[in-house]
Formats: structure tokens, C-alpha cells, sequence
């Protein structure tokens, strides 16, 4: 168990500096993709101050907060996958799997159906909003999971995942009731949301994003310890003093915060808090230290690319940039599936 912890630990930083590279150059990539096609003379340009107008307005109020969205949001599902993991001893773990997103989503669009008006504005104290809405849905979400799951002391990662799965399609019903009853433009604007979009954002949402991020991550990142001690060995984490079971409820809740917050602004993006934790621990081990940050830039890395993908597919029209993520997670779910029972 130890030799995991410190798998490939001399490498961290070549994995950290390799996907920083290869962020930067997706975002170079992903600022001169689009309908407007803007080149990349005029793309240095712009940042330096003496572009044109239109190249301006495309890349700053268009384009870059639609980059940062998804980065913050990569970063964010991504830790939570890598806590929830961890916490349960579940390699299937993820947000979207359990119904941690689907719950985010039906509290979003229960406010978008009972404020449709107030919404559609997508004025400051509504989009605000979101995160807070979003986060009820994902807690409660969370409430019934551990509820039903958790029996004689611990939580089994196979009862787990089946509770979040019949979690997963209780919300998925209430959101098409309620989605059904909508206006068809309001009908249309969710369904593409859950989906996993973050077309149309600005840098309002990404602003009603960042502060969380900013709190729970170096949280996550404060717990590294106790995340590697529980994931070890729960009898060790005993022995140490860690109480499992209060640790394992708060380390649930932070990931459910994270999850709730970058659904509440990016939709559901099923299968990347899955696959991100285990390209990283794949690649750096057990140790949270290094897997929380390797998988956040991984997630990053892995939305921004989608997004990319999503808007050149079928041009000049747009995939959400969930179908894209589900097209990589489904096969590998699929695969660690059948792993994990034989």
C-alpha cells in the first residue's frame, strides 16, 4: 500500500508541467476554433491591445470565459470523482454516475420552471443563484445515497453504486415531468444544459463559480492526508484517531459541493469525475497530494478539448459537451465494470 502512495512521485512534476503545456495549447487552439475563425496573428494581437474590435469582442466576451468555464468546471467535477473514490472505496465512483448531478439538476430546473422569467434575464443575482440551487439538489441528492447505502458500519461500493444509479433515474424522471410542462424554449435551454453545455456563458457565471472553487479546493487539498489514511486502511485510520465515519460524511459533502457548484453552470458532465482520478492515479498513485492536483488539470485539460470538439463536429452547429465526455467515459465505464467484478 505504501509503495502506491509513493508510486512515481519523482514524476509529478514532469505530469503537472506536461498538462499545463497541453492546456495552454488547447486554449490557444480552442480561441481560434469556432465560426468566427480568428487567426492566431490576430489572436496575439487582441491580447496585447491592438486587435481589431470584432476579434476583441470575440475572444473576450465570447470565447475566454467560455474557456475559463471550462477549466474551472473540469477542475471541480474532477476533485469531487477523486474524493468520492477515495471515500467509498469505489473505483466507479463518480458525480454523475451516483445522481449527485442529476440531483443539482432537477433543483435547477424546478427553479427554472417555478422563476422562468426571473432566469431567463441571466441577470447577476439570478445566475448567482445557481450554485445555491444547485448545491440543495446535489445534498439532498447525497442525503439519500449515504442514507441508503450506508448498512452495519460502512458503506459497500457495489450497494453504492446501485442506490446511485436508482437515485440517478428517480431525478432523471422529476426532470423530465417537470421539463415536459415547460415552455418549449425553456424545454429546449434545459435539455441542452443537462446534457453537459457551456455554450452562451460570460464572465458572470464564471465569476458565481470561482469563489467555490476557491474554498473547497485548498480544502480538498488540506485533507489530502486523511484521504490517503482512509483509502488505505480504515482499522490504521482508528488507530491514528481519525473518526472514519464523521471524516467520510464531511469529505462527502465537499464532494458534493464541488460536483453541485460546476453542474449549476456547466450542466451534467457524466464520466469525467471518472475517468480524470484514474488517469491520475495511474499516473502519480494513491497519494492526494498529488492526485487531487494532477486530476483537477486533467479534468481541465479533458473539458476544454471536448468543448473544442463539441463546437467543430457538426459545424457551424454545437454538441453539448457532455455527449462528447460520454462517448470516451461510457466504453471505459463499461471496462472498469467488468474489471472490478472479476
Amino acid at each position: 500500500m505504501q509503495n502506491s502512495l509513493r508510486k512515481n512521485s519523482s514524476h509529478f512534476y514532469v505530469y503537472i508541467a506536461a498538462c499545463i503545456i497541453l492546456l495552454i495549447i488547447a486554449i490557444f487552439i480552442s480561441v481560434n476554433t469556432g465560426y468566427v475563425h480568428v487567426s492566431f496573428l490576430n489572436f496575439l494581437q487582441t491580447i496585447v491591445g491592438i486587435g481589431t474590435p470584432d476579434d476583441t469582442m470575440t475572444i473576450f466576451d465570447f470565447r475566454m470565459p467560455r474557456i475559463a468555464m471550462a477549466i474551472l468546471v473540469g477542475m471541480g467535477i474532477a476533485v469531487s470523482g477523486a474524493i468520492l473514490q477515495s471515500i467509498s472505496s469505489n473505483p466507479l465512483a463518480d458525480p454523475g454516475i451516483l445522481g449527485i448531478n442529476t440531483g443539482a439538476g432537477f433543483a435547477i430546473v424546478l427553479y427554472t420552471f417555478f422563476f422562468q422569467e426571473f432566469v431567463a434575464t441571466n441577470n447577476a443575482t439570478s445566475v448567482f443563484l445557481k450554485p445555491v440551487v444547485a448545491l440543495c439538489g446535489a445534498l439532498l441528492a447525497a442525503f439519500l445515497i449515504y442514507t441508503l447505502a450506508y448498512r452495519k458500519g460502512r458503506i459497500a461500493p457495489t450497494r453504492m453504486l446501485l442506490v446511485g444509479i436508482g437515485i440517478n433515474a428517480a431525478f432523471s424522471a422529476g426532470i423530465t415531468i417537470f421539463q415536459l410542462r415547460m415552455e418549449p424554449v425553456d424545454f429546449t435551454r434545459t435539455l441542452v444544459w443537462l446534457s453537459g453545455s457551456i455554450y452562451a456563458t460570460s464572465w458572470t457565471f464564471v465569476l458565481a463559480l470561482l469563489p467555490w472553487l476557491m474554498i473547497l479546493m485548498p480544502i480538498a487539498l488540506y485533507k489530502s492526508r486523511t484521504l490517503d489514511i482512509i483509502s488505505l486502511n480504515e482499522m490504521s485510520a482508528v488507530g491514528v484517531g481519525i473518526n472514519v465515519t464523521k471524516e467520510r460524511k464531511w469529505m462527502l459533502v465537499l464532494a458534493v459541493l464541488l460536483a453541485g457548484s460546476c453542474v449549476a453552470v456547466g450542466g451534467g458532465l457524466t464520466f469525467l469525475g471518472l475517468i480524470a482520478p484514474h488517469i491520475a492515479r495511474r499516473l502519480v498513485g494513491r497519494a492526494h497530494m498529488r492526485l487531487i492536483p494532477l486530476s483537477a488539470l486533467i479534468g481541465a485539460l479533458l473539458v476544454v478539448v471536448s468543448d473544442t470538439l463539441a463546437r467543430v463536429i457538426i459545424a457551424p452547429a454545437e454538441l453539448p459537451v457532455g455527449i462528447i465526455l460520454s462517448i470516451v467515459g461510457a466504453p471505459y465505464f463499461i471496462y472498469l465494470l467488468l474489471k472490478t467484478r472479476n
